[in-house]
């Protein structure tokens, strides 16, 4: 019987430690809305590697983050939002007739929903300590074109999604 408790005992404490360490590495979260579409879907479930950009490591364009904006929820928190990084600090981004261009180049991306972006940026460099990120669904996405969200700080992204949970059929790294 104290041999039962005690394995039992040892199996809670190795369990708790587990999702302790798992915390501080990796941390759940849901897609909310389209602006990701269609990398990821509404009620997507991620994991999102909070320990990504540490250790000297830097964001790379076509990294997909989450991070907190300056757009507020509806119990007045900042609103956490999930983008794909385009330009990094020292790039030169413009958004016009419908293409994104880097440095004057002109971005491939084969991941947008409708294969065009909406709007006009004119060629604007990315500070230090920033990224400029877009949603793949650019018609229907809220993200450094417009004021509100503007350039990211780096300080401000929460992590680097890593893994797709949800759904099942789609489980797996994203691409």
């Amino acid at each position: 019987m104290r041999e039962n408790v005690r394995e039992w005992i040892k199996a809670v404490l190795t369990a708790v430690v587990v999702a302790v360490i798992a915390i501080q590495f990796v941390v759940p979260t849901t897609v909310y809305g389209v602006s990701m579409e269609p990398t990821f879907e509404n009620n997507d479930y991620l994991l999102i590697s909070k320990q990504a950009y540490s250790y000297g490591r830097s964001p790379q364009r076509g990294d997909v983050i989450v991070f907190s904006s300056h757009l507020k929820d509806e119990n007045g928190e900042s609103k956490k939002l999930i983008k794909r990084v385009i330009a990094v600090p020292g790039e030169t981004v413009a958004v016009e007739n419908g293409k994104v261009y880097i440095n004057g180049e002109e971005l491939d991306e084969e991941y947008t929903k409708d294969g065009t972006t909406n709007g006009t940026v004119y060629p604007v460099e990315v500070p230090e300590g920033c990224v400029f990120c877009l949603g793949d669904n650019r018609l229907h996405s809220t993200d450094s074109r417009f004021l509100e969200v503007g350039f990211v700080d780096e300080e401000d992204i929460v992590g680097k999604v890593i893994f797709r949970i949800y759904p099942f059929n789609r489980i797996g790294i994203p691409g």
